[in-house]
């Protein structure tokens, strides 16, 4: 399944040594070239992420002051190219998406993703390896999360 990601999943990932489950994943993971400047102080994209140009510019619908550059582009790449997936963390950015019938999963998604899998033995274990890196995670979503990974029982 192809995926277009955005800067932010990318980046948390990589703070918690997990950039490679979206290999495990999805078949092919594309940026666009502002979602691969804006992860470049913090992450060395591997060879098996693409960065791809958008063949028809920044669509107008997601030209809005509440969109960074990559999360623009990132939507506008998953218009022309209909991804499996769109990784997107971001909440003006996903409703935005949303409205616009994209397929999303964000980097929580992506762990439950693998943990379901069998990639990863425990969801809790990453999860309190986001918080540490200063991710938010609502205590809500928390304990939802643990629920539908099987792992409610160990608790927040």
């Amino acid at each position: 399944m192809l995926a277009v990601s955005n800067s932010s999943p990318l980046i948390a990932l990589e703070k918690i040594g997990r950039l490679d489950l979206l290999r495990e994943l999805f078949s092919l993971v594309v940026v666009p070239p502002a979602v691969a400047i804006e992860t470049t102080p913090t992450v060395k994209l591997p060879t098996w992420i693409h960065v791809r140009q958008l063949g028809l510019g920044l669509n107008p619908k997601t030209i809005r002051p509440s969109l960074g550059p990559g999360e623009s582009e990132a939507i506008s790449l998953s218009l022309e190219l209909r991804p499996g997936r769109l990784i997107l963390d971001d909440e003006p950015a996903r409703r935005l998406a949303v409205s616009l019938q994209l397929q999303l999963i964000g980097t929580l998604g992506v762990l439950l993703a693998a943990k379901r899998r069998g990639l990863l033995p425990n969801l809790k274990t990453e999860m309190d390896s986001l918080l540490a890196t200063g991710f938010f995670v609502g205590s809500e979503l928390y304990a939802e999360l643990l629920k539908l990974a099987g792992e409610a029982s160990l608790g927040n």
